[in-house]
């Protein structure tokens, strides 16, 4: 008797199904429209207050989404809430470019030609500090060398450089290296076979 109230425990929905689908629903719905609303920065993790601001915001709304429900039947059914809603708003975006830009925004460039867009800075409320830092993760030692960066909708940085990379021109030589071999020996093949 004792190991089925534990198993009837650790199973039953103190509350209604459909309040356990609707929760996970709301609570997802509405951390999409703050994450839109308080901008790219919040997805970039730039700086440790972000990171602290995303790891609370989950325990935050933890409760929101299980409600006094902690059976092993509420988590799977929020889970699955939270997946099936996840899986829908994927497909949708998927299928409509305009409601994709108006709910992810656009890329901000924040530098063009070497040159720093101040106000795109300000508007995405980083330093000038941070987005140096951005660039020296991608190899560059100041802005001077940066075609563009730009801050992507979903929070990443795309930086583009002037001229190639070192890795680039050696890439460049070494095709050029197989080209010319690949021509000699198509040379050779052509030759008759001295007897």
């Amino acid at each position: 008797m004792l190991h089925l109230d534990f198993l009837n425990n650790m199973f039953h929905l103190p509350v209604p199904i459909v309040e356990k689908l609707l929760r996970p629903v709301i609570v997802y719905l509405v951390l999409v429209v703050l994450l839109r609303i308080f901008g790219k920065r919040e997805l970039a993790q730039l700086n440790p207050f972000d990171l602290v601001v995303l790891l609370s915001l989950s325990n935050t709304v933890q409760n929101a989404i299980i409600g006094d429900d902690n059976s092993v039947t509420g988590g799977l059914v929020g889970a699955f809430s939270l997946l099936g809603i996840n899986w829908l708003v994927v497909r949708v975006l998927f299928r409509s470019g305009k409601l994709t830009r108006l709910l992810e925004g656009h890329a901000s460039v924040l530098v063009r030609d070497g040159q720093l867009d101040q106000k795109a800075i300000d508007r995405e409320m980083l330093s000038r500090e941070e987005l140096l830092e951005v660039i020296h993760r991608q190899g560059f030692n100041d802005f001077h060398e940066v075609r563009m960066c730009q801050l992507e909708p979903n929070g990443t940085f795309f930086v583009e450089a002037f001229d190639p990379s070192k890795d680039d021109k050696r890439h460049e030589e070494v095709v050029a290296r197989l080209e010319a071999l690949t021509r000699e020996v198509a040379k050779l093949r052509r030759q008759p076979a001295a007897e």
